[in-house]
């Protein structure tokens, strides 16, 4: 087991000094939001059991839910081979978009941009 020291030093931070936090419901593995995180949000998601953010807009730090009630209670947390990406996984209480969505990814989808691949086998043309 990883101290919380460890676990922030391992982190790679961008140039920015932030790390991208990938929020995914722990049960059904649904992609809520992605938000960002400096090594004291990192530190306080890792010790209170709750995602806090860093605002890029605000700079300070955001607790999800504190004045939305759409609490975000953290359920394991993994740094990606690289170290420059965290998945967390919440418990989600209500929406985790600002919008009042389900997910973030949930309020804007995009037709397919990409072909379809052809099955191995089925004829491409």
């Amino acid at each position: 087991m990883n101290s919380i020291d460890e676990v922030v030093a391992r982190a790679r931070f961008g140039e920015s000094g932030l790390l991208p936090a990938i929020i995914q419901q722990h049960d059904t593995r649904e992609v809520l939001m992605l938000g960002y995180m400096d090594a004291e949000a990192l530190r306080r998601t890792l010790t209170e059991g709750r995602v806090t953010f860093w605002s890029r807009s605000r700079l300070e730090y955001w607790r999800k839910g504190d004045t939305s009630g759409n609490v975000q209670y953290v359920r394991g947390a993994a740094l990606d081979c690289d170290g420059d990406t965290l998945l967390v996984q919440v418990e989600q209480v209500g929406p985790a978009c600002h919008t009042g969505a389900r997910s973030c990814f949930d309020v804007d989808p995009l037709e397919p941009v990409v072909a379809p691949v052809a099955e191995p086998g089925e004829d491409a043309s």
